[in-house]
């Protein structure tokens, strides 16, 4: 029911998007004798804000057509090089002969934004490394007919995607596949793999919630999971070609995230309509970069989402040591080939400090010289694997250890 109300909504709203849209491309037009005057500036501004407010944001592109190697353009191609029916294995293929580079997996969360959200992680990696990452697709555009999607699935998607690899593989898990990224390794690790990761980073993951909880943990261990069964959970309805499909919704995972900063966001758009007054163009078109990504939301399968919570939120079976994988107990100190870095921000109020850092001590196999933490002081969740202090301090330390345990 809250699905096709939320879909009726935005159906409704469709006919002012549409006219704002229109209105305010026709102010721009340049034959207007008023184009650049205050009062038709601040007309234009109030008619983007409600066109944007209206939208319906779908997956945004990539937008990584080149790189830069020693020095010259080098194109990208974007091949789904294994494709499965919830995500696809995306290789960024460079169109440079002779390439002989680190391999490296960025697993890409799967927790309500769709994983162009790291295209700048991706673009800090295809100068020196063969990057592939996980694409999760829409919950919500696959047919039932593929039944269920569970944890269980997404480790035997991780493992499968790893054997494709092949040895000598770098992981790169960015929030919640930290936990998963782990139970593939070290299933992996029992069954002697050739595959294993030759190291694993971990970026602000949920290993263990219990230590510095925040809002976002207080939200999801302070109910049981009938509770989520009951309020966020939803069909897909007709019209979409999942219909039927179990999920919880992306628009309920948005607003749960902008409810928590909400006085950020509206000071934010407030700016926003400023900058267009003023006439900044820079500042109000970061704008709409930043909330083109983040305001496109997809459906996460109902039977993960309440795994995850089940596992990761209420019951910590990983620190624990009760997590099952197919019936079979986890033992993390199995994994001793795999190189392990975690990596936290001083400011995260999605991941506490200390939650991702437990990991080198559950991993007890792995010997101390193969281990290594970094806290990124000054930075947030996303700061951890985007923007200017990611660029210049994070990805260095990250690329160093990648190549020192090659």
């Amino acid at each position: 029911m809250l699905y096709t109300i939320n879909a009726h909504v935005m159906n409704a709203l469709r006919p002012m998007h549409v006219a704002a849209r229109l209105s305010r491309q026709m102010f721009y037009q340049p034959w207007n004798p008023m184009n650049y005057g205050w009062y038709l500036r601040t007309v234009r501004a109030s008619l983007e804000l409600v066109e944007r407010l209206t939208d319906f944001y779908e997956k945004p592109e990539w937008r990584l057509d080149a790189t830069r190697i020693d020095g010259r353009e080098v194109g990208i191609e974007y091949c789904d090089v294994v494709e499965k029916p919830y995500c696809n294995l995306v290789h960024f293929r460079r169109r440079k002969r002779g390439l002989e580079q680190p391999k490296v997996l960025i697993v890409a969360p799967l927790s309500g934004h769709f994983s162009t959200l790291l295209r700048g992680t991706v673009a800090e990696f295809l100068p020196d490394h063969e990057v592939y990452i996980t694409d999760w697709l829409n919950a919500r555009d696959v047919p039932r007919s593929q039944g269920e999607f569970s944890f269980d699935d997404y480790v035997d998607y991780l493992i499968e995607f790893l054997e494709f690899l092949g040895p000598d593989t770098h992981v790169m898990a960015v929030c919640q596949p930290c936990v998963p990224a782990l139970v593939a390794a070290s299933v992996m690790s029992e069954q002697g793999s050739e595959a294993v990761p030759a190291s694993m980073t971990l970026m602000g993951g949920p290993i263990d919630v219990r230590i510095s909880p925040t809002e976002v943990n207080d939200y999801a261990s302070g109910k049981d999971l009938e509770w989520f069964e009951d309020n966020v959970i939803c069909h897909v309805p007709d019209g979409f070609p999942g219909r039927g499909q179990s999920v919880y919704p992306g628009f309920i995972q948005l607003s749960g995230f902008m409810s928590m900063n909400m006085d950020n966001h509206v000071s934010k758009h407030f700016k926003f309509f400023t900058d267009l007054v003023k006439g900044d163009g820079d500042s109000a078109e970061a704008h709409r970069e930043f909330y083109n990504e983040y305001l496109a939301v997809m459906d996460m399968p109902a039977r993960y989402y309440l795994d995850t919570i089940r596992k990761v939120f209420l019951e910590f079976q990983l620190p624990e040591g009760t997590m099952e994988y197919r019936g079979k107990l986890i033992d993390l100190a199995a994994i001793k080939k795999t190189a392990l870095l975690t990596i936290e921000g001083e400011l995260d109020d999605i991941t506490g400090k200390g939650q991702t850092a437990c990991a080198l001590d559950l991993c007890a196999g792995i010997p101390a010289s193969k281990k290594n933490h970094i806290e990124e002081p000054g930075v947030g969740h996303y700061g951890i694997f985007n923007g200017r202090k990611f660029r210049e301090s994070i990805a260095p330390k990250i690329k160093t250890f990648m190549q020192k345990h090659s």
